[in-house]
């Protein structure tokens, strides 16, 4: 079976290929008007954020597995894959750790305003009359409030993280349920009440700008939101306006709507103090990006040995 890689140049440990693989491509980038050149003679494709969609598959009468190298599978026509018989796998929970403990790294340092006190330090230490410089709040982590957004591998590992820090941990319904699981707060009340709002859930119809303006109007004045889930979770528009008027106190995103984004896109150009953007790597810590590797080597194992695992489109 040809198998294609269709970008590792996303993936931080280089793949190796199966032994029983009868051709191996290992293209850097896909752009996606290329994707069915690229898999013309494939049956199996492994992608990581290059989609695959129902024209594409229309296309490609070959192909019988798709592995997503991440856990979200957004970039895949689900539905199309299974009309078409294409089994999708994708390989859950190996970046638990690592998008947790940015999250909480992400925490700490807006709540105790570290970025603004690393600038105090460089432009006004030297000129103070104290032996210290106390210019913004620093806020302590333990006994406030989180409220985290997806209750999945990496929602649960913040949720132990920031217990054992000394925070309140709510795990939120879905937005407008009526009937709220145990276990669960509803969407509106951990919006109010929450210090922290941390996006950990997939994007969806249902959850596209989740966080709207409405949503952030009706988070405590100061309080703080996390965003390494997807980009398209959150209104861009909305939320540079709420960290403008100082309604929203600091947000931490690693994923924007657009990845590779717009040189000119708004949010980078964002000078507030208390906005940290990294460019979608709270996943690639090294003990994570192994896992990864390892993950999609057992889904390949298990596809070529006619027993597929981590099935993300079945009946």
């Amino acid at each position: 079976m040809n198998i294609v890689l269709l970008d590792s140049a996303t993936l931080p440990v280089p793949l190796t290929a199966p032994a029983w693989a009868g051709g191996w491509s290992a293209r850097l980038a896909t752009r996606s008007a290329d994707v069915v050149h690229a898999l013309e003679d494939a049956a199996i494709a492994i992608t990581n954020k290059v989609p695959i969609r129902a024209a594409d598959l229309n296309r490609l009468p070959k192909l019988r597995f798709i592995c997503i190298a991440a856990t979200g599978f957004d970039c895949i026509d689900i539905d199309a894959c299974r009309e078409s018989g294409v089994i999708v796998s994708n390989v859950p929970g190996y970046s638990a750790q690592s998008v947790s403990e940015w999250a909480l790294a992400s925490i700490f340092a807006l709540r105790r305003n570290l970025f603004a006190y690393r600038e105090a330090a460089r432009t006004g230490w030297a000129s103070s009359p104290n032996f210290c410089v106390h210019d913004a709040p620093i806020l302590d982590i333990a006994g406030s409030t989180l409220g985290i957004v997806g209750r999945g591998a990496i929602g649960s590992s913040l949720a132990r993280l920031a217990r054992a820090v000394g925070m309140n941990v709510m795990f939120a319904e879905h937005r407008g349920r009526l009937t709220v699981r145990e276990g669960f707060t509803s969407f509106d009340e951990v919006v109010r009440t929450a210090d922290v709002l941390s996006l950990h859930c997939p994007l969806t119809e249902a959850t596209r700008k989740l966080i709207d303006a409405p949503t952030l109007r009706a988070m405590k004045r100061g309080a703080l939101l996390v965003n390494s889930a997807r980009g398209g979770l959150v209104d861009s528009a909305a939320l540079l306006d709420a960290l403008g008027t100082g309604h929203l106190g600091g947000a931490a995103l690693d994923v924007l709507p657009q990845e590779p984004p717009d040189p000119h896109e708004p949010l980078l150009a964002c000078a507030h103090p208390n906005l940290i953007v990294t460019p979608h790597v709270s996943w690639a810590a090294t003990h994570a990006a192994n896992r990864l590797n390892a993950g999609i080597e057992a889904n390949l194992a298990a596809f070529h040995a006619g027993a597929p695992i981590n099935v993300v489109n079945g009946a």
